[in-house]
């Protein structure tokens, strides 16, 4: 890990491309993982330091592509060296192109440093071994810049907080970093520092931290707050820099402090009709935010079009095992007040979560199917998204399940399966890890249909009947763009579905998952 004495160095973040063609493909290629763009914003301002972010899975602005994935690292090193490569392990599907890349770099000569939502418990150790010199645990704005600096100072790494090495043999963890509370001092996102990409909805936030404390998730802790007025400043910044439109707020629960989104809010809207200009927002929110109706006024006069939510499951006896305190018929009720204010709802599910503790849930597969089909459409959700369970390293989930005996080993399943598309433990009887599979394609297949490419031909012949709406033509627009937009959401997904089936037909998952069934039941 030594870097070489010099004038200016060069920091290049990558994030890793993903494994094989997914249901988030689309979406990657018109966005990027904010995490990795606050470091580099931080490192700027670092003196002597250059950095850059290449996103492998938005390479659309004359990106260096390699012919198999992601970008040309032989020709990024030949043009822009690096002296230090950090990889973003927030998605564990991506962790084995990771390791390659570091791989890659570390015969050239540099230092490799991860981070990131998987680099926890064993998992460290798995990278020390995977050509990464060092681990960045927790977040990392803070001790990227102590980091460096140490680097370039040959100086010793233990009094470093919030990291891992290996000295010789021996794995070295420094003390826990204590979270960051004083973003106000943390520079606001440059994301000119990501080259190649192309991106029209910028990520961007305001909360970090989650107190639901749901047993499948690794976003944990306290809610810690950065100030509506930081927020904005990002927003107006990068409308004026990047003609920015659509922004998507990734806080894993918008609205968790009442009175300071509403402000942020009143805030967002006042500044739109000063500049004249209408932006577009999608957040994440729970359902039960339905009930506050002085929140909703204040998210749609602030542009926020769409909300998605995490319905997980229309079954009783899953929600319970989820910890999610809400009935499936209070979250139909809930949906639709959701739909009357005008938002569009994208609908996150889990399907097949495992049952807990003396909780049995003697449904068949057809049953789960059909209850799902029937939730969807009584909710009125205008998209779905469902996934099956994944057991997160790091996660209460992944634990319970590893104790039960019923995870599939990484040997067999690799990390590039962790994307939620596919079956990584032995599911509650009578239910198999095919039926799982086969089910969440099943449910969506019904959703995204070909003939939805029909209907966007109807009402583009029906446009004229706005006419009708004159005495409200704003009401009359509303109607006709859901229906049109939803049809063209469909149409597309039928497309994302087909290039994902012929995908996973040309793999070897399902040989895979033979091999990891066998080692179960021996087990």
């Amino acid at each position: 890990m030594r870097i070489l004495d010099k004038k200016r160095y060069r920091l290049r973040i990558v994030i890793p491309a993903f494994p094989t063609f997914n249901i988030y493909s689309s979406v990657a290629k018109r966005t990027t993982a904010l995490g990795p763009i606050s470091v580099a914003s931080v490192v700027k301002e670092i003196p002597g330091w250059d950095v850059e972010v290449i996103d492998e899975n938005n390479l659309r602005l004359y990106g260096p592509k390699d012919p198999e994935k992601g970008a040309d690292h032989e020709f990024l090193q030949a043009e822009r060296p690096a002296d230090v490569v950090g990889f973003y392990g927030g998605l564990t599907s991506t962790i084995p192109r990771l390791y390659q890349l570091a791989s890659f770099y570390k015969k050239k000569g540099v230092t490799t440093i991860a981070g990131g939502q998987h680099f926890v418990g064993k998992n460290i150790k798995e990278a020390l071994n995977s050509d990464i010199d060092l681990v960045v645990r927790g977040e990392s704005e803070v001790t990227i810049k102590e980091l460096l600096t140490s680097l370039v100072r040959q100086e010793r790494l233990d009094q470093i907080k919030g990291i891992a090495y290996k000295d010789k043999d021996k794995i070295i963890k420094t003390k826990e970093r204590e979270p960051i509370e004083d973003f106000e001092s943390l520079p606001n996102p440059d994301f000119s520092l990501v080259r190649y990409a192309k991106i029209k909805m910028y990520p961007v936030s305001r909360i970090r931290g989650c107190g639901m404390d749901c047993e499948f998730c690794t976003v944990k802790g306290r809610p810690r707050y950065a100030s509506s007025k930081k927020l904005l400043d990002t927003i107006e910044n990068l409308l004026e820099t990047k003609d920015a439109r659509h922004f998507f707020i990734v806080d894993d629960l918008f609205g968790q402090q009442r009175n300071e989104t509403i402000h942020f809010c009143k805030m967002l809207a006042d500044y739109q009709q000063r500049v004249n200009k209408r932006l577009d927002f999608t957040v994440q929110i729970r359902l039960d935010k339905a009930k506050d109706t002085e929140l909703l006024f204040a998210m749609r006069e602030a542009g926020i079009n769409t909300v998605a939510i995490g319905f997980e499951s229309p079954i009783k006896e899953e929600l319970e095992a989820m910890k999610k305190h809400i009935k499936p018929q209070d979250m139909i009720e809930l949906s639709r007040i959701y739909r009357k204010f005008g938002f569009l709802i994208h609908g996150m599910f889990i399907f097949g979560y495992p049952q807990k503790g003396n909780t049995k849930i003697n449904l068949s597969i057809k049953e789960r199917i059909k209850r799902f089909r029937i939730f969807i459409k009584k909710a009125k959700i205008d998209t779905i998204q469902i996934l099956l369970p994944v057991p997160l390293p790091g996660t209460e989930l992944r634990n319970r399940l590893e104790k039960e005996g019923r995870v599939y080993s990484i040997e067999d399943i690799g990390w590039q399966y962790y994307d939620g598309n596919f079956p990584l433990f032995e599911p509650d009887d009578p239910l198999t890890a095919q039926d799982l599979q086969s089910s969440i394609h099943k449910i969506m297949g019904k959703f995204y249909k070909f003939k939805y490419v029909f209907m966007l031909g109807y009402h583009i012949f029906s446009f004229p009947a706005l006419v009708f709406f004159l005495h409200n033509i704003r009401k009359g627009w509303k109607i006709w763009y859901r229906s049109w937009r939803n049809a063209l959401v469909r149409f597309g997904g039928w497309a994302v579905l087909r290039g994902w089936t012929k995908s996973f037909r040309a793999g070897s998952f399902s040989d895979q998952l033979k091999k990891a069934q066998k080692h179960i039941q021996h087990d």
